[in-house]
């Protein structure tokens, strides 16, 4: 529920009044790869993807528990000690066979302390069998699954390359919940020419197929991609920072208030980020969004 301190639901307020305490977020790399990298779509992958299938903040091709060790001594300088989330990050977290998968997951949950379990996944790499599996976990901890939605405008569609249609996603939705799996939708905010009408087209659609959460990301150039090479050759607008704040607190308004807020802005490499520089300063960033709320009188789902 959306808290009287804050205008928008955010992860923090629903993962305390889950657990009651601070959920502490380690990122995972579980070895995967991507469909859409090793030629059974595509061998060029989504153009804004890194190298690391978006896992750079990984600890790397280790071991599951090596990574937890690894990840919760950075976390504890920061946050102490406390309940984990699991995080399977980088590439594509369900493409592996299921008894694959059971074997890591639960190697992860059987951490210390480990009350969440989080996986990122394209929709096109859901079926039944994978969603009874995460239903059997949920028994033991959380478990919500974290799906690549993007966009829905076609246009952008075919230029990212995403490779699989929006009734897809529809459908990935649908199942993981009818399995008590909550989903997290990712959102990319300022791809190449979309409007804004198209990205608000996009977040009302993920909320009326049922997702329970929305990450808002801004669209990062990463040296080292097709992305950064499209925009190299095809230079497009890039959303400056008061675009941006403006345009999640449009979206924002539009989001019923019982869909948790898991990010309004994203963490780029700084040695990989060309552009928008201006997003790297986080901090800035967070609090501009809360300054325009203020400015507003406004808060999440006033316009829904």
């Amino acid at each position: 529920m959306l808290s009287s301190k804050h205008p928008f639901y955010s992860a923090n307020d629903f993962y305390r009044q889950k657990f009651g305490a601070k959920l502490i977020k380690l990122a995972i790399d579980g070895g995967f790869t991507c469909p859409n990298r090793d030629g059974t779509l595509s061998d060029k992958g989504c153009i804004f993807c890194s190298g690391r299938g978006s896992g750079d903040f990984t600890a790397g091709r280790l071991s599951i528990r090596e990574q937890y060790d690894i990840m919760r001594g950075k976390m504890s300088a920061k946050w102490g000690e406390g309940l984990y989330m699991m995080y399977f990050q980088a590439f594509t977290n369900t493409y592996a066979p299921v008894e694959r998968l059971r074997e890591l997951y639960t190697e992860a949950i059987e951490c210390e302390n480990v009350a969440a379990l989080s996986i990122a996944t394209r929709p096109d790499c859901i079926d039944e069998e994978k969603a009874e599996l995460m239903k059997e976990l949920s028994k033991r901890v959380y478990v919500c699954v974290e799906l690549g939605l993007q966009t829905t405008d076609e246009k952008s569609i075919s230029l990212i390359n995403r490779c699989y249609e929006n009734d897809v996603y529809k459908k990935s939705v649908e199942l993981l919940t009818s399995c008590g799996i909550d989903t997290v939708t990712h959102i990319i905010l300022g791809l190449p020419h979309e409007s804004r009408e198209a990205m608000l087209n996009t977040v009302k659609y993920a909320a009326d197929c049922g997702t329970r959460g929305i990450k808002l990301q801004l669209l990062h150039i990463l040296r080292n991609t097709a992305l950064y090479d499209y925009y190299i050759k095809t230079p497009f607008h890039v959303l400056s920072y008061e675009e941006y704040i403006g345009l999640v607190c449009d979206i924002i308004e539009r989001i019923p208030q019982d869909i948790v807020i898991h990010r309004i802005t994203g963490d780029g490499s700084r040695a990989e980020l060309f552009e928008p520089r201006w997003s790297l300063d986080k901090r800035r960033v967070l609090n501009g969004i809360s300054k325009e709320f203020v400015r507003r009188n406004s808060y999440q789902g006033i316009y829904a």
